[in-house]
């Protein structure tokens, strides 16, 4: 039995979820007395719908985010005050929009990156953001590979196409001339374009033990600043105070 050729159209206009369920909403419409206009509608909020989930789904996947850290398993209560006032304006997404960065700073097991995770999680799941998360050293070796191939600009313009990057623990790195460099470069190539998110365990004090050099270091500090929000995770371990809840 040959297809129905209206079938046919939708499909070559890539409207597969229209084309899917074409038939059985046919017969609904039929049932139920729809009107053309009410057919027509559901069968676009359908395509609607169906485009956005795999959207999604194909963010999230090409995201690397790390699995677990989302806000539903984020304890709010646990977060220092000013990042619990200051979520749901980021939830907004705007800063994005604006090219603006989120910077992390606190000692290990504070929270940093469980609560960028979520926030990237999030502004994939509320507004489709392009957002890629990926620690530092891994960061800093593609850029150094790229650089020995003579494809830094390239690898920069890879980057470029994600609306928010967010670098895990960059106070871990020590670089040598060459990874401070190629590290730097990135960082200036998304001033005012692209937002950062980045978690650090040190101070901005003592960033120049991962750019050696005092100039870079400041440089690279008032590029990140310029356009930035920042909050301190400095009330001690959050996975410390879970283990200590868990046993009570």
């Amino acid at each position: 039995m040959s297809a129905d050729p209206l079938i046919l159209l939708l499909k070559s206009f890539n409207l597969s979820t229209m084309a899917h369920i074409y038939d059985e909403s046919l017969k609904r419409a039929e049932n139920e007395n729809w009107g053309y206009r009410k057919f027509l509608q559901y069968l676009c909020e359908n395509e609607s719908q169906s485009r956005h989930d795999r959207k999604t789904k194909r963010l999230l996947s090409k995201s690397k985010l790390p699995e677990g850290k989302t806000l539903a398993s984020l304890d709010e209560k646990l977060l220092p005050e000013k990042c619990r006032k200051m979520l749901p304006s980021l939830l907004d997404g705007t800063f994005v929009m604006r090219a603006d960065n989120i910077l992390a700073f606190g000692l290990p097991g504070g929270g940093k990156t469980h609560f960028l995770a979520a926030l990237g999680y999030e502004l994939i799941l509320r507004h489709q953001y392009n957002v890629l998360f990926i620690p530092t050293f891994k960061l800093v070796q593609e850029l150094l590979v790229a650089k020995q191939n003579l494809n830094l600009t390239e690898q920069l313009r890879k980057y470029n196409a994600y609306d928010v990057i967010i670098i895990d623990d960059i106070g871990y790195v020590q670089h040598s001339r060459d990874e401070m460099e190629v590290l730097f470069t990135f960082l200036a190539e998304r001033y005012e374009r692209k937002s950062l998110m980045i978690s650090s365990n040190l101070v901005f004090s003592e960033w120049d033990k991962i750019f050696k050099d005092p100039m870079t270091t400041m440089a690279a500090i008032d590029r990140l600043v310029h356009h930035s929000v920042i909050l301190e995770f400095n009330e001690g371990s959050i996975r410390e105070m879970q283990a200590k809840k868990k046993k009570k």
